[in-house]
């Protein structure tokens, strides 16, 4: 007998025949696309030869300066991010495929998964899944008669009665995992409710709860919500990113799980980062959730605890290092462009500091990578500082940093924050590092320890003599701006602040370190030892403080404001590299952001409850800059950006189904 429900409709098969990618779905789709690699290698080669004819109109060297400069120490006389190569490049990309993220919100579209999804197959694909909310019409075509109370529910009111359950949990790690299951069971109303409750539901899916998430991982893992690639994949990890079921990835988030968060080794329970950041690359930056793969690369754990712990999901043995370890990531960056095609974004996340900075160099000239931690981080917080002189006075270069922390978070702060300040005084990046002092966990970073220290903190040895503790050299250096990025809590003393505060009006104190735990003070804690003074941002959320009758705002410098905006500027205007410029220009686009009425409570980053207009802002400034750079692939040039952003942005409104 002939099973009627996988039966296509005539008209649909009449109208695939025409229109095979808005109807067909993309398992079925891609057998038709076979792009032709000697077009592609003449597509490329031209571009090659646009961006350097666009390089000897502008006279520029071929390496610009910030970390780019950083990078290209490392990796010697190799190649910049704007040295195209066609060795390098190679064909492919991603496409929409899904007619329904094509069509308008009024448009009926097909629920499709590999054949039109009905019945109990329906209620149980996320992607499609409407819940209480399917309209008697859809219940009888698609064969949910009995199958759900005869209820129908709009999608605000299973958004208010599911805000109220969360509400109704104590611990934080419940509200999580109720997240969790309804991501799994229902996308588009996790979304939603992710968008309309930013601020409320942030620290939910993301820092802080995360942290305790990674830790916690296995005993609370159901279902898997990403790739698992460990060294058993070694040879095959091709294949292995084939088992994924979607093809049109735009964004991948991979980390190895060595430096989550504060929290260090979580080995493969660092899984959480990935699915946390591209939830948000969803709800704040607009990418369809279908375009984005979180990656977990499985190369051991040197955490004991896990290895003996009986609920461990990884491979328990100690991590791979060395050559073994640049071979299997090297087999991986080569996978993913030859799966996904030169358009992927690969984002490291939470990689230790001895392989963070080597992959950036490495694949920063040959793919479309993105540390957060490196760039990501300083982008949002130069953003900060910039919009902060509005309150302070001066310009960047009439500051002194001083920096807790040398690592990644750090230094990458430190190079783009001297950028910015070579640019605006015409002066060399080496001159304007002098204005920046970094303290790791032997002291002020200075020349006479030239020897020893890292190839990523050789740039920040100034002339100076030893000082071995954070207080002694706040009091020698004299900041007007302190930074934390030491993944260590409480290290900014009441004597540390309080000395900020002796020859500062309004000191600065960014307590950048994630979780909350980790945090180097609290926004209490800086706002009663500067007796009100200081102006206090951190990297996770912490309440509003009353301080002698005045009620004061913390600001949050979350990465979250400029990796989503900074990704969908990627995507939309195709971009193939990412350069320092980009960084800079999302900078600029979130400080623009700031209004006289955030001003005047003491706030240097907006809040998040405009965040999808000021991602839309973002992406823009980042997609003129890869124009203006040559690095952007789609054409033709979109007039306005910013509408064009914005026009590209997922809703998560549900669809009317056929």
């Amino acid at each position: 007998m002939v099973n009627r429900k996988n039966i296509i409709p005539k008209y649909l098969l009449t109208l695939t025949q025409h229109f095979p990618s808005y109807f067909l779905p993309p398992l079925l789709f891609s057998s038709f696309f076979h792009p032709h690699s000697n077009n592609q290698t003449h597509h490329h080669s031209q571009l090659t030869k646009k961006r350097e004819e666009k390089k000897e109109e502008r006279g520029e060297a071929a390496a610009s300066s910030s970390m780019e400069s950083t990078m290209k120490g490392i990796r010697g006389d190799g190649p910049s991010v704007l040295d195209m190569d066609p060795a390098h490049t190679c064909g492919g990309g991603v496409e929409d495929f899904y007619g329904e993220d094509q069509a308008t919100e009024d448009q009926l579209v097909t629920p499709w998964t590999v054949s039109v999804a009905s019945g109990h197959t329906l209620l149980r694909d996320p992607r499609h899944n409407k819940g209480l909310a399917f309209a008697e019409k859809e219940r009888d075509a698609h064969y949910l008669r009995g199958l759900l109370p005869p209820s129908i529910a709009t999608q605000d009111l299973q958004e208010r009665k599911l805000m109220h359950n969360l509400r109704s949990y104590e611990v934080p790690l419940q509200r999580y995992m109720a997240m969790m299951d309804l991501q799994e069971r229902n996308e588009r109303l996790f979304y939603k409710l992710l968008i309309d409750n930013v601020e409320e539901l942030l620290p939910v899916v993301y820092t802080p709860t995360v942290g305790e998430a990674c830790q916690k991982y296995g005993s609370i893992f159901r279902r898997p919500q990403g790739l698992y690639i460990s060294l058993k994949e070694k040879g095959k990890i091709l294949e292995t990113l084939k088992n994924w079921p979607e093809r049109s990835i735009q964004v991948i988030v991979v980390t190895d799980g060595e430096r989550i968060l504060g929290l260090g080794d979580l080995g493969c329970q660092g899984m959480g980062i990935p699915v946390g950041k591209l939830a948000l690359y969803t709800a704040l930056g607009g990418v369809r959730p279908s375009a984005c793969l979180p990656i977990t690369l499985d190369v051991g754990t040197n955490n004991e605890k896990l290895l003996n712990d009986e609920f461990y999901i990884g491979l328990r043995q100690k991590r791979a290092t060395g050559q073994e370890y640049a071979d299997f990531l090297q087999e991986f960056m080569t996978a993913v462009k030859q799966n996904y095609g030169e358009k992927v974004l690969i984002q490291f996340e939470d990689f230790a500091n001895h392989n963070a900075f080597g992959l950036l160099a490495k694949y920063g000239t040959t793919h479309l990578v993105f540390n957060d931690d490196i760039q990501g981080t300083a982008s949002v917080v130069l953003a900060g500082l910039v919009a902060a002189l509005k309150l302070i006075g001066g310009k960047l270069c009439d500051h002194t940093f001083l920096f807790l922390g040398a690592g990644e978070a750090g230094t990458g702060i430190a190079e783009l924050i001297a950028l910015e300040m070579s640019k605006q005084t015409k002066t060399s990046l080496e001159e304007a590092r002098k204005k920046l002092w970094l303290v790791d966990s032997k002291g002020l970073v200075v020349s006479s320890r030239m020897e020893s220290l890292q190839h990523f903190k050789k740039p920040w040895a100034h002339d100076h003599e030893p000082v071995k503790t954070l207080f002694d050299a706040v009091k020698a250096i004299k900041p007007t701006m302190l930074i934390g990025t030491s993944g260590v809590g409480q290290t900014f003393t009441q004597e540390v602040v309080e000395a900020m505060a002796e020859f500062n009006e309004k000191p600065l104190i960014l307590a950048l370190s994630n979780p909350t735990s980790q945090a180097e003070c609290t926004a209490e804690q800086a706002y009663t030892w500067t007796k009100g003074k200081a102006i206090f941002s951190s990297g996770s959320p912490f309440d509003p403080v009353e301080y002698e009758g005045k009620t004061y705002v913390p600001g949050q410098a979350n990465n979250a404001y400029i990796f989503p905006g900074l990704g969908l500027g990627l995507v939309i205007s195709g971009a193939i590299r990412v350069h320092d410029d980009m960084l800079l220009a999302a900078s600029e686009a979130l400080a623009a952001q700031m209004t006289e009425e955030n001003f005047a409570k003491g706030l240097i980053y907006p809040p998040f409850t405009n965040i999808r207009k000021i991602s839309a802002h973002i992406a823009a400034n980042v997609a003129a800059k890869a124009y203006e750079l040559g690095l952007a692939s789609r054409r033709p040039r979109p007039q306005d950006l910013v509408k064009y952003a914005e026009s590209c942005m997922y809703t998560p409104l549900y669809r009317s189904y056929r």
